[in-house]
């Protein structure tokens, strides 16, 4: 039985999947993992939020805007964390990329290379169980290359954030 748990583990280790709908958070680096047992989030982040753009020229500096005070531990730059999100394109409301949609939360750590600048500069600070909106500036998300095919070149994003939890 050891080598089927082997074989197992090399399976799920592969990282490649053929499952329908299954893709990768945007980010500038290196690849993502995913907590096994990610705590249950509180009532009010438990739902995929809606998300608004201003009506408004976007903003050329990064604007963070708690819509959900969390209660947990305070967030700090570098450290791992394990959160929900939904991300849109500030110009059309268009949503690229979702860990609700695939039913399954993005764990990083945030640092530069791993997630892009907006998230790195606009996260600390949060608390787990908290809810936080940013714009991002084109400058601080994937700039002039963007991210195609989801994401076009100069493209200020809005992303809305559950903080479910942060490594130890």
């Amino acid at each position: 039985m050891p080598v089927l748990g082997l074989v197992a583990v090399g399976l799920v280790g592969c990282g490649s999947s053929k499952a329908p709908g299954v893709q990768l958070a945007p980010s500038e680096g290196a690849t993502a993992t995913t907590v096994a047992a990610t705590p249950k989030p509180p009532p009010a982040i438990a739902k995929k939020p809606v998300v608004t753009v201003p009506n408004a020229p976007a903003p050329t500096k990064l604007v963070t805007k708690d819509l959900v005070t969390g209660t947990g531990a305070t967030l700090k730059a570098g450290q791992t964390v394990t959160v929900n999100y939904v991300g849109v394109l500030y110009k059309t409301g268009k949503e690229f990329d979702s860990s609700w949609s695939r039913n399954q939360p993005f764990t990083t750590a945030l640092t530069t290379g791993s997630v892009i600048p907006g998230w790195v500069q606009g996260l600390p600070g949060m608390k787990v169980g908290g809810r936080r909106e940013l714009i991002i500036p084109a400058s601080l998300a994937y700039g002039a290359k963007g991210s195609p095919p989801t994401i076009p070149p100069n493209s200020p994003l809005v992303f809305v954030v559950d903080l479910l939890s942060i490594a130890s």
